[in-house]
């Protein structure tokens, strides 16, 4: 595949990490950041997330490796989603990165890590796949249903209340959170938003701004329901990660992906939730995945 590239890397001002891009087969900027020295990996964020998620989780394997980590399509140094969006491009946005950075170890969180896995069929440039948490629905573990309305409420510009669908939708936050009712969620929803649009700095990307890609994820996780069983034709070694108290049908999907996968090894993090990887404000718990993904990505 032919690739375009920006050659010059752009310091920061924190100048703790250099900036460029990679110019996807459809012509979409697909911006990254680097940091660290050593093998290349590529770290892929999830839903509701940016590069930004996973800093501290970087910065924990920086000693070990060169990490790059990507801003999906419609979030931060990257451009925009196509109306006819499908896995396929984000394939082929981490297939231009891949070419790029010459890396052959990867790292993805949710959706993230759903593309992994749909990479891994066809790019023999992954060695090495760590998977946190693939969004893999199994023999219908859990209904996708609520896209249809996500789509109508961020359609009609009601973030709140689409934000409200996507986390009761995907069982995310809390569990109490299932048995408050709708109005006070979105109460609750907006109270943050306007928070944080009130102390971000300049360059965070806010809950408001990550809305409009929340459907994008969705799609995808629903076009690939089907897929588990094209998964047993992957060659690359896959480390499955998964937190105890994360919901039952992503540990289902883990444990499905390990019965499929010809070279899988799974660990579990007791006590942590789908959270994990994120940045320590975020309830994650950075350093204690970055431990277990070391000592699986240096063998």
């Amino acid at each position: 595949m032919a690739v375009q590239t920006l050659d010059s890397a752009t310091i920061t001002a924190q100048e703790r990490y250099t900036t460029s891009s990679v110019t996807s087969k459809d012509g979409t900027t697909i911006g990254y950041r680097q940091l660290g020295r050593g093998p290349g990996l590529i770290l892929l964020h999830g839903s509701m997330e940016s590069a930004q998620s996973h800093m501290q989780l970087a910065e924990a394997l920086a000693d070990s490796f060169t990490v790059y980590l990507p801003d999906r399509r419609g979030r931060g140094l990257s451009g925009p989603y196509s109306k006819d969006h499908s896995i396929r491009k984000d394939v082929e946005d981490m297939d231009a990165l891949l070419t790029k950075t010459g890396a052959h170890t990867v790292f993805g969180v949710s959706s993230g890590a759903l593309i992994w896995l749909q990479a891994a069929l066809t790019l023999p440039a992954i060695h090495k796949a760590a998977l946190f948490e693939p969004a893999l629905v199994v023999n219908d573990s859990i209904s996708t249903n609520f896209i249809m309305r996500l789509d109508r409420e961020l359609g009609d510009g009601k973030i709140d209340a689409a934000m409200v669908t996507a986390m009761l939708g995907a069982q995310m936050g809390p569990p109490i959170f299932q048995r408050f009712p709708r109005w006070l969620l979105k109460k609750l929803t907006n109270m943050m938003m306007v928070s944080e649009d009130k102390n971000a700095k300049s360059g965070d990307i806010t809950m408001r701004m990550l809305a409009p890609t929340v459907r994008y994820d969705f799609l995808i996780v629903d076009e690939m329901k089907a897929a588990l069983e094209s998964f047993e034709s992957i060659r690359a070694d896959v480390l499955l990660l998964g937190g105890s108290k994360s919901p039952a049908y992503l540990r289902t999907a883990l444990g499905a992906l390990e019965k499929i996968l010809p070279h899988a090894k799974r660990v579990e993090f007791a006590g942590l939730d789908h959270s994990a990887t994120g940045n320590r404000d975020q309830r994650g718990a950075p350093e204690q995945v970055a431990q277990v993904m070391c000592q699986f990505l240096s063998r």
